[in-house]
């Protein structure tokens, strides 16, 4: 029985010495899971500041870009409208020779050919850059590329509305409307 009794206190220190050890276990993770939230949390930060910097880098990026764009858009269209004056320079140089004729030296038809030649020349120019006439008339009225300034009576109902004259041509530069045809259009009244 002392053998019982020296075991049982000897149990009971081992399992005092166990339940001390388990106790000790848990007090260890509870004091490591601050620091692995703690280090967690610096993780967390870490990457939301290189986040952060990534998308302010994106943001000047994109800034720039948009900035590169809009320059390279206004060169672009600059370059553009210097060629086509190039081209119409040649006009302009035709144009200043007739205005500076010599009235004994030349004739009225020559004067009248040379500005015909004039015209066909600035006609080709603005063409070739992308200007179209817009042919109206025994076309039906179109509002759309069209302005009436006046009406004529229409002799027969599948006249009406059709352009019976064009006063001032019109012109389309692309998809774009430079400027209406001026007309005159047949109503019919019967």
């Amino acid at each position: 029985m002392a053998e019982a009794e020296s075991s049982e206190p000897a149990g009971a220190a081992a399992e005092a010495s166990g339940g001390a050890a388990e106790a000790a276990g848990e007090a260890a993770p509870a004091a490591s899971a601050p620091d692995d939230m703690t280090a967690e949390l610096e993780h967390l930060q870490a990457e939301l500041q290189a986040l952060h910097d990534r998308h302010l880098r994106l943001a000047a990026e994109f800034d720039n870009y948009r900035r590169r764009i809009d320059r390279e858009r206004m060169e672009l269209h600059t370059r553009a409208q210097a060629e086509l004056v190039k081209r119409l320079l040649d006009v302009l140089d035709d144009l200043q020779r007739v205005a500076h004729y010599n009235a004994e030296a030349t004739s009225a038809q020559a004067l009248i050919d040379g500005v015909g030649l004039v015209e066909k020349k600035l006609r080709h120019v603005l063409e070739s850059a992308g200007l179209e006439p817009i042919d109206a008339e025994g076309e039906f009225f179109n509002p759309a590329t069209m302005e009436a300034l006046m009406t004529v009576p229409a002799e027969h109902p599948e006249e009406d509305e059709v352009v019976a004259e064009v006063l001032q041509k019109g012109y389309r530069f692309g998809n774009t409307l430079v400027r209406p045809a001026r007309v005159r259009v047949k109503k019919y009244e019967g």
